[in-house]
């Protein structure tokens, strides 16, 4: 399969064009699902997170034209998917760390969650 990709610029100060960006949107949701894995089943970051990554892999798997890839994940320019995926990554690798679908050590303040 044979990619070109005919953007000369993103138009976003500071953002270069991504050469191969199916490349590397495969590295990352493969390494992001396997972070994900250590999570609990039940954590509710992992089932929404999962599904996300899951629909959006599966994308990058059938779409090969660049452009009707980054409408089709309606989140920007492929440039800034691939960003977002390198934060989930990030954020999934934490999220091991923190266990936040444990129970709270103690009870919360009271007012705590309560917004004005």
């Amino acid at each position: 399969m044979e990619l070109q990709f005919l953007r000369a610029t993103t138009g976003l100060t500071g953002m270069a064009v991504a050469k191969d960006p199916h490349v590397a949107l495969r590295v990352l949701y493969t390494k992001t699902l396997a972070a994900l894995e250590k999570l609990p089943k039940d954590a509710a970051y992992r089932q929404h997170t999962e599904g996300i990554i899951n629909d959006r892999f599966d994308l990058v798997k059938t779409v090969s034209d660049v452009e009707e890839l980054e409408r089709k994940i309606n989140c920007g320019q492929i440039e800034q998917v691939i960003i977002q995926a390198e934060a989930e990554l990030s954020l999934a690798r934490k999220m091991a760390d923190w266990k936040a679908w444990e129970p709270l050590v103690s009870e919360p303040p009271e007012g705590q969650w309560k917004w004005p």
